[in-house]
């Protein structure tokens, strides 16, 4: 029973025992040194510059809610919209060509010849071989022919630009000689 109790006491006095001089006052009292010592290193803020208004002279300047100019914008718009429907239009009410429907990088031309006296290129697209004469259609932007060279196809296509307009553009196929095996 005696040693039960000895026990009790020893069990109680341990927690006490952490809170006795410890060896780390040294460390305790370089860290209270290097505080008060430390300092901050601000750089300091550079003057703001000050505001300068300037002066509004409506005298000067045009009104931008002037009705005048909005119908001025308005009717150029409407002429250049009218242009353009003019060059797409005849393509839109037209019948479709078969070489419309395949892109121009598909088609290669292997060669020209005279057809009663007009001349005639030799397209080959998809493994078949077409002959066109100037006036047909190829490409998917409308593009047609508008002559035909020994060593090319000149065509007009009608595309648009990025402002979604649409302009013509001019463009050829060039002869494609095959390499031989």
């Amino acid at each position: 029973m005696r040693m039960r109790h000895i026990a009790w006491v020893a069990l109680a006095a341990l927690p006490l025992w952490g809170c006795g001089a410890s060896d780390q006052d040294d460390l305790r009292q370089w860290m209270a040194s290097e505080r008060a010592e430390a300092r901050p290193r601000v750089t300091p803020l550079t003057e703001p510059k000050p505001f300068e208004p300037v002066g509004y002279g409506v005298d000067s300047a045009m009104d931008p809610f002037d009705p005048q100019r909005l119908t001025q914008a308005l009717r150029r718009e409407s002429t250049q919209m009218a242009s353009n429907a003019a060059l797409i239009a005849p393509e839109l009410a037209r019948r479709k060509e078969p070489l419309e429907a395949f892109p121009l990088d598909a088609m290669a031309m292997v060669g020209s010849l005279n057809k009663e006296g007009k001349p005639t290129a030799l397209l080959k697209v998809d493994k078949l071989l077409y002959q066109v004469q100037a006036g047909n259609y190829l490409g998917q932007n409308f593009g047609r022919i508008t002559a035909i060279t020994e060593t090319s196809i000149q065509l007009r296509e009608i595309v648009q630009d990025p402002s979604g307009d649409w302009i013509e553009r001019t463009t050829s196929l060039e002869l494609q000689e095959e390499a031989k095996k």
